[in-house]
């Protein structure tokens, strides 16, 4: 669908980008011609990504760092600017999420969250950002969730953090229209992941009562976001600012606040079964 070199010549810096979703967006930017930085907090994580995708012909390389940090914020996209001296895409990744009752979070469990979504995104954009207005141009691209508009049982801390990270998204992405960097959002639904098989459907009838809720009749693949995100970065979607695209197979479509808070009741209660 893509050509090869679509991306050839740029840089981009990944957050999360050690497993999971952000590993494949990672590799599927690097297999269109761009350089990426692998950012996350385990570095045995990166290293292991980064000679994964080194073995296949893809440049990339491991940058550890807390991005709820500045100064680890700071010092990585000067890494990232002296080696290839620029920074073309962002994408933020980086996510911290627990299930727990309102009335029992602390504040450190909040400030956690918080501080790894929301103020990591607000570090990495700003630093990119001030890159990518130098150059006249840029792309970031912030992973978001649907909670952010519906609420969520039991994930206050996330889904606050979230909504704060979409009116980002949509505030410097009409700020900085004019000057050629393009913010935008990706919301993916269930996808379907290693993490995500044993921790959310690790049983076969949760697997099956998830499934009936999803329109499209299945779980996402990490190839259907990583796919979205390779079109809004790329020329393709040069027009496209300020959205939060949702790629849920229709999940999220009529459901509310209390639909979502029976699917944790069922997933959570122990002993629970079919």
């Amino acid at each position: 669908m893509f050509v090869k070199d679509l991306l050839k010549g740029r840089a981009a810096v990944v957050t999360g980008a050690g497993t999971g979703i952000g590993k494949v967006i990672a590799e599927e930017l690097a297999a269109h011609g761009c350089k990426v930085a692998l950012v996350g907090r385990q570095a045995s994580r990166l290293e292991a990504a980064a000679q994964e995708l080194g073995a296949k012909g893809l440049s990339a390389m491991a940058c550890p760092a807390d991005v709820s940090e500045p100064g680890q914020v700071k010092d990585l996209f000067a890494r990232v600017e002296s080696q290839w001296g620029g920074v073309d895409i962002l994408v933020n990744g980086a996510a911290a999420n627990f299930i727990r009752p309102s009335e029992a979070l602390t504040s450190v469990r909040w400030r956690k969250v918080i501080d790894i979504v929301l103020n990591g995104t607000f570090n990495c954009s700003m630093e990119a950002g001030k890159r990518m207005l130098k150059q006249g141009s840029g792309s970031i691209i912030n992973l978001v969730a649907s909670y952010a508009w519906l609420g969520a049982p039991g994930l206050a801390p996330s889904a606050s953090a979230k909504a704060g990270v979409v009116a980002l998204t949509r505030s410097l992405g009409v700020e900085w229209a004019a000057r050629g960097v393009r913010v935008n959002a990706v919301c993916p639904g269930y996808i379907d992941t290693p993490q995500s098989r044993e921790r959310l459907w690790p049983q076969e009838w949760v697997r099956k009562k998830l499934l009936d809720k999803i329109p499209a009749h299945r779980f996402g693949r990490e190839k259907d976001v990583s796919d979205l995100v390779l079109f809004l970065v790329s020329p393709m979607a040069g027009y496209i600012q300020g959205e939060v695209i949702v790629v849920d197979g229709g999940e999220s479509l009529g459901r509310g606040a209390m639909a979502f808070a029976e699917d944790l009741k069922s997933l959570r209660r122990p002993g629970a079964a079919e």
